[in-house]
């Protein structure tokens, strides 16, 4: 079950993204090939000779080989290297003051978020909820979307954004599980959320540790390209809005307080700072190479 880390998002169906373009990760569901019952391919005839195609044999390859890994197992490879590289990336975090702060200001005033949250109910809920169901099951398409770009066209950034969600995921899933906050409509039932409530604590928000650290990859990205600085500066603006806009539609549903997007955001800048600045996981370096390799 490790594709379904939580339903946090894209977390929850890292392998089956929506057809996203076609994803190429076909491996976790949908790709099915029919044979002929009466004459199997393996049966028939090699054109040079009278050998069946089942009695011809290759030299079997010494690997698997990295580019055979679709992009949410590859992602697994890499989060397993970020864990055994950065052993204190855990503690690194939770002693960040602000991620503390945040955290303090969310428990000792709970109303003024759900009042936030009622507001967001009445005034904003009936036009975002196109995207609140579209982004609840995943947000790889909205990142597509804006970057211009497909899973078949950009298969190394496709590769580091599964990345980036999964490593998101993992951590928010971390402090949710020390901290254990409860979730909005646990304190105002009335808030009811349009959509399932995750089963799992609310601060920080997922989407939005994810989403922003999606977009801190690409920035990154970009920034190892010849790109001007004035087209990095509208990949920013653009990828940062579409952040804050995933984080705050969570919020707009009524499963998660601001204090948890801002949270969320502030582990993704954090993550930025523990796994690319150190450059202590090489194949996430990889990745970030591989990919700025399309954006030239």
């Amino acid at each position: 079950m490790t594709g379904n880390t939580g339903n946090t998002g894209n977390t929850g169906n890292t392998g089956n993204t929506g057809n996203t373009g076609n994803t190429g990760n076909v491996g976790g569901g949908g790709w099915f090939i029919s044979d002929r019952v009466d004459l199997p391919f393996v049966t028939r005839l090699d054109p040079s000779g009278t050998n069946e195609l089942g009695s011809l044999r290759r030299t079997p390859p010494l690997h698997f080989g990295s580019r055979q890994w679709s992009a949410d197992w590859y992602a697994w490879r890499v989060l397993h290297q970020f864990i055994a590289n950065v052993p204190g990336w855990a503690a690194t975090i939770d002693a960040d003051a602000p991620l503390t702060q945040i955290r303090t200001d969310l428990v000792t005033n709970y109303a003024a978020q759900i009042d936030n949250l009622v507001l967001a109910a009445r005034d904003e809920r009936p036009d975002a909820m196109g995207l609140i169901l579209s982004q609840d099951a995943e947000f790889f398409t909205d990142f597509l979307a804006v970057l211009t770009a497909r899973p078949g066209s950009h298969t190394q950034t496709w590769r580091l954004l599964n990345i980036a969600s999964l490593i998101g995921s993992f951590a928010a899933l971390y402090f949710k599980d020390k901290y254990d906050l409860p979730r909005p409509s646990q304190i105002c039932p009335a808030l009811l959320p349009p959509i399932q409530v995750p089963g799992h604590a609310s601060w920080p928000s997922g989407h939005s540790t994810q989403a922003h650290f999606m977009k801190n990859c690409m920035l990154r990205v970009f920034a190892a390209t010849a790109m001007s600085a004035a087209d990095q500066a509208v990949w920013k603006s653009d990828l940062s809005i579409l952040a804050d806009s995933i984080a705050r539609n969570r919020e707009i549903a009524g499963v998660h307080y601001p204090k948890d997007s801002e949270a969320g955001a502030r582990i993704a800048d954090l993550l930025d700072t523990v796994i690319l600045t150190a450059n202590v996981v090489p194949m996430f370096d990889s990745a970030i190479a591989a990919a700025a390799g399309e954006w030239q």
